[in-house]
């Protein structure tokens, strides 16, 4: 029983750090707001400009540029249909930066949980010896109690990064979203400045 458990969390751990490799290396501020679509979308002051964005943001495919890109088409449509759209299409780049991070969550309950599991485990087989051969086997004592400590530790170990890095990659989802908003909204004002909502 002891061995599935620390497969169990070997498991886990593989999954852990796999995800947050993933996730490092997704979230990064370059890939998902590109400072050449952030300079094109400074320099990007009228209608004639869009086509010029429009081309960067093919070129860099990210979550920005293809929020601008939906707007850029859209940019006969009125401001209230082309914002709406916007938003719709936000909600679902949030949701794919988010992607995985779920797994983290789950992960900083289970691993922990499994720990414990691991405790009882080892408490039982501790207790188990205890009733077979009494008190005089030092060797078998020693081997509950180890299994009840490393268990826990390694589920805390497991559990304390998984934390730690949703909590950064959610905070950091959280900033891309409100950054992306700040620009589409500057790219929308800027192309219905002289145009009735």
């Amino acid at each position: 029983m002891d061995i599935l458990i620390y497969i169990l969390l070997g498991l886990t751990s593989v999954v852990g750090l796999a995800i947050i490799g993933e996730r490092s290396f997704a979230l990064r501020w370059a890939k998902v707001v590109p400072p050449e679509i952030t300079a094109a979308l400074a320099s990007c002051r009228t209608r004639d400009d869009v086509k010029m964005l429009a081309r960067v943001c093919e070129q860099k495919p990210s979550p920005l540029g293809r929020l601008l890109l939906l707007a850029a088409h859209h940019i006969d449509w009125p401001k209230d249909e082309n914002v709406e759209s916007l938003q719709t299409a936000a909600r679902h780049e949030i949701v794919r930066l988010e992607r995985r991070l779920v797994v983290l969550e789950i992960i900083v309950g289970i691993a922990p949980l499994l720990g414990l599991v691991g405790t009882i485990v080892g408490m039982m087989t501790l207790f188990g010896n205890v009733g077979q051969t009494g008190l005089n086997d030092v060797a078998r004592l020693a081997g509950g109690i180890g299994l009840i400590l490393k268990t826990t530790l390694i589920g805390l170990l497991i559990a304390i990064p998984a934390l730690i890095t949703w909590s950064y990659f959610s905070k950091k989802v959280e900033v891309f979203a409100v950054e992306m908003e700040a620009l589409c909204e500057e790219f929308i004002r800027r192309q219905y400045l002289d145009k009735k909502p």
